[in-house]
């Protein structure tokens, strides 16, 4: 018994090869092609196995590394502490402080004002802000719409008045010139002044030590419907960029580099985010590297993450904590330094309390609670997201690659390389969710139809969220949302004199009567027409009576695909003029139906978007 338990665990059973795996997989797909049954092929471009061994490791030469060593794959930190931040609006400086005295007493660490009115900032406005907050253990993080300059000589200015230790004061001024030209194609003046001036920001905050005075918001593009190897790559070359224009400028590497603070988005691809971030450290550590910087501490990447807006809801908004839970999962675990999980309902309206409450005990429970800052590097060792790391860090730095040949980001940006390859992966999003191949649940799957926003949207707030592009120079990059389209169709239902009726006609088989009453009821609820289902009719004259009775605009048969070759000409006859008339699937007589004049077929390969905004135009909606 002795030596059995010095045995190692399951070792009594033998060993089984990659090459046993394979031929098990091989006969059970029948013939099958591996390939097309089974690897994933991800929107970022490569493929994605179904399964990995210890020998696709082999390869990976950073294995052997600690969280905290270079080059940082596994981390910056030997501990998984994270700041749990919320953003306040700094338009009534007094308020904005009462604000933050009380969120930093109920969990959060960390917090940022934003002073977004047109004039700029006081120096009283900045000692409003920070009265009483004088501890080194909170994060204090600043924005502003237009002198970021004069910004830091205040926040400068406000703690050497207070006699803070400017060595040990932490947080950041989100100054990011490249991604301000990115999202409104202007400066304010040349390109080259620009980063004049942000030469003479870092300059200024030299002082602070553990104070980043300069940004570099790749949450853009994740907010453009960018994928993760485009984030990635855009964001390493505008980092690239500064390092570059800065040093040029006099500055050392180390003076740029440990200034600078990343802002991701985190969306919802869950084990893909993980590696992300994974990958960002592994990719930035190597690009400062190349620049020869005193000691390797600077080649550390300070992450912040901020929960994607792009696949956030207007409808079924409740949904959106899901999202922010799972995308704050893959923000810690992927090793953030600090994390703004979003209110649920932020999109739309002014969060209140209990919005803003949720999302910062979103972050708090996966502390408190669920443990996550006591394992650094949960990722670490795991075939897959080790193999998903390095696909994903291979690609981007590719993509970083052509962006350095092309001249650097700005001169990309210039050009339109950058936009166009964000426009490509944004459409494909779009035909992804518009043919149901990407889902939004409560969008484009499975609407609640009794769901009524209109009247919770505040168009103040929506208004707020649009970017000034006038004066333009370049085609400035589109931030949008990928619901926007689908609640457009809501709300135009919404505010029309009358609801739509659309009629489920269950006539014969059981079975397909049934499953394509559900995916019809789902495929017009998303532009939020009223649904009437039936249990079944005997006959097809009693479905269409019915129909009538019910006043229905549209009539959809859901049976079988051989009962529709006497079924289908039959209701479209009797319901005549009276609603519009589809076909629910495919079936094989869909050519013998058109003849007759039957015109609206609905099924899986349906493009749902398309198919309701043309539904909407033939109701007059």
């Amino acid at each position: 018994m002795a030596d059995n338990v010095k045995q190692p665990l399951f070792s009594e059973f033998p060993p089984v090869s990659t090459q046993d795996w394979m031929a098990k997989i091989t006969a059970d797909l029948k013939g099958a092609d591996f390939d097309k049954k089974m690897l994933w092929k991800t929107s970022e471009g490569f493929a994605v196995r179904p399964f990995y061994r210890s020998e696709d490791l082999e390869n990976l030469q950073y294995l052997n590394t600690l969280p905290g060593e270079f080059p940082y794959v596994r981390g910056t930190k030997t501990e998984n502490k994270w700041f749990v931040r919320q953003d306040i609006c700094a338009g009534n400086p007094a308020e904005a402080n009462v604000k933050a005295l009380d969120v930093l007493s109920k969990g959060v660490d960390s917090v940022g004002f934003k002073f977004h009115h047109n004039n700029e900032v006081t120096l009283d406005e900045v000692n409003s802000v920070l009265k009483n907050i004088i501890s080194n253990e909170y994060e204090l993080n600043f924005e502003t719409n237009h002198g970021n300059k004069k910004l830091l000589e205040l926040i400068l200015a406000s703690f050497k008045a207070n006699n803070r230790d400017l060595q040990k004061v932490q947080g950041s001024l989100n100054f990011d010139p490249i991604g301000k030209f990115t999202i409104t194609g202007k400066t304010c003046s040349t390109v080259d002044r620009m980063f004049e001036y942000a030469a003479e920001v870092v300059r200024l905050g030299k002082p602070l030590a553990k104070f980043k005075s300069l940004a570099v918001n790749g949450k853009h593009f994740n907010n453009a419907g960018a994928n993760c190897v485009q984030e990635l790559a855009f964001s390493l070359a505008m980092g690239a960029e500064y390092l570059s224009r800065l040093t040029d400028l006099g500055l050392t590497v180390n003076e740029v580099a440990g200034t600078m603070k990343f802002n991701f988005g985190v969306g919802g691809s869950y084990f893909m985010e993980i590696a992300k971030l994974r990958a960002a450290r592994l990719l930035w550590a190597t690009i400062v590297n190349q620049y020869k910087p005193v000691g390797v501490e600077v080649c550390k990447m300070q992450v912040h993450c901020e929960t994607s807006q792009w696949n956030k809801t207007i409808f079924d908004p409740n949904v959106n904590m899901l999202r922010t839970q799972t995308e704050a999962m893959s923000a810690t675990l992927g090793g953030c330094n600090s994390l703004t999980v979003l209110p649920y309902d932020k999109i739309f309206r002014k969060s209140d309390g209990i919005s803003e409450r949720t999302a910062r005990n979103q972050q708090l429970l996966l502390k408190e609670e669920s443990h996550f800052d006591q394992i650094v590097d949960a990722a670490g060792g795991s075939y897959y997201l080790e193999n998903l790391t390095d696909s994903l860090a291979q690609e981007a730095w590719a993509l970083f690659l052509e962006i350095e040949n092309k001249g650097g980001y700005v001169a990309a940006l210039q050009a339109g390389y950058v936009q166009s390859l964000l426009k490509k992966s944004a459409d494909d999003r779009r035909k992804a969710l518009a043919s149901r191949r990407e889902n939004l649940l409560g969008t484009n799957q499975f609407p609640n139809t009794n769901e009524q926003m209109q009247a919770q949207i505040d168009a103040k707030c929506l208004d707020a969220k649009k970017i000034d592009t006038t004066g333009a120079i370049i085609e400035p990059i589109v931030l949008f949302r990928g619901s926007e389209e689908f609640e457009a169709l809501r709300l135009a239902t919404e505010k029309a004199a009358k609801c739509p009726k659309v009629f489920m006609l269950t006539y014969g088989n059981l079975g397909m009567r049934l499953a394509r009453s559900q995916f019809s009821g789902n495929f017009f609820g998303c532009a939020g027409y009223q649904i009437i289902d039936n249990i079944g009719f005997k006959t097809v004259e009693e479905g269409v009576a019915a129909a009538k009775k019910a006043g229905a605009d549209i009539v959809v048969l859901c049976s079988s695909d051989d009962e529709y070759v006497d079924a289908a000409p039959k209701a479209f006859e009797a319901l005549g003029n009276s609603a519009i008339f589809v076909v629910a699937g495919a079936p094989a007589c869909t050519d013998e139906l058109k003849a007759k004049g039957i015109e609206h077929f609905i099924n899986v390969r349906t493009n749902v978007l398309e198919t309701l905004t043309v539904f909407n135009t033939m109701l007059k909606i």
